[in-house]
């Protein structure tokens, strides 16, 4: 069960860079995590757009926690947070504060695109103080990326892509490769949604069962929000399903 908001987060890829324009000011997503058959826990995405040292971006917000039964032998309560140049479509500053069981972190990253570097700072061991580390052109965070995905129009996504892409996770580069394999019309609590089908390629052994043990599905319009998340594990299996959601920019066409 740990890191809810990563199986939801780090596998939407991004295509370059772009404005972040259809996202609503106050827009909220909800998502109902499952592992086998508990019902374990929530995952819930907000935003508010806002201004950081005087530039329009996007606060998004992640906030994930075990609930029921499963909280009672292993309690999760993550915090996720990220403020989105709009104008470029890339984090500038991305804060990780997590308790899962008995594990914490609490990492907060600014930015610096125009010369490849971030900085990190561990909050949780303040004598470690700061460090500038180097990056990589268009790095997005676990929030970001998530938006920046969902700026793209239905044109620019294409059955067959295979994107690359890299993306800052507590204090370590990950990259990733994803391919869009087709469309999909997919039953939900709110009525069947067409739906890209997105299989991302992972690093097998740390979290899951095999190199592409997880698939998800994005809605196939100018939203893009994803819809339902599998994941086989290496303990069993995970699935995230849409819940809720609240001020999407766009009406979601639901065919029934």
């Amino acid at each position: 069960m740990k890191k809810i908001l990563n199986f939801l987060a780090i596998f939407i890829f991004f295509l370059g860079f772009g404005q972040i324009d259809n996202i609503a000011d106050g827009e909220s997503i909800i998502f109902r995590i499952h592992y086998g058959f508990l019902n374990a826990g929530t995952a819930t995405l907000t935003t508010q757009k806002t201004n950081y040292k005087g530039i329009p971006h996007l606060y998004a917000k992640g906030t994930g926690a075990t609930t029921g039964a499963v909280k009672a032998f292993f309690k999760v309560e993550d915090l996720y947070e990220s403020f989105i140049n709009v104008n470029t479509g890339l984090p500038s500053f991305y804060v990780r504060n997590v308790r899962e069981g008995s594990y914490t972190q609490h990492f907060e990253t600014v930015f610096n695109h125009d010369n490849n570097t971030l900085i990190l700072t561990d909050r949780k061991t303040p004598a470690n103080g700061s460090k500038v580390i180097k990056s990589v052109k268009g790095v997005q965070d676990m929030l970001s990326c998530f938006y920046y995905l969902r700026s793209k129009s239905p044109d620019e996504l294409k059955i067959g892509t295979v994107i690359n892409m890299n993306v800052w996770i507590d204090d370590e580069m990950f990259p990733f490769q994803l391919k869009v394999v087709g469309t999909e019309n997919l039953k939900t609590k709110f009525g069947t949604i067409n739906c890209l089908k997105i299989i991302p390629s992972v690093k097998s052994g740390r979290v899951f069962k095999e190199k592409e043990g997880v698939t998800m599905w994005v809605s196939n319009d100018a939203n893009h929000i994803p819809m339902l998340l599998k994941a086989e594990l290496a303990v069993g299996s995970l699935k995230a399903s849409i819940d809720d959601y609240k001020n999407v920019k766009y009406p979601l066409k639901f065919i029934e």
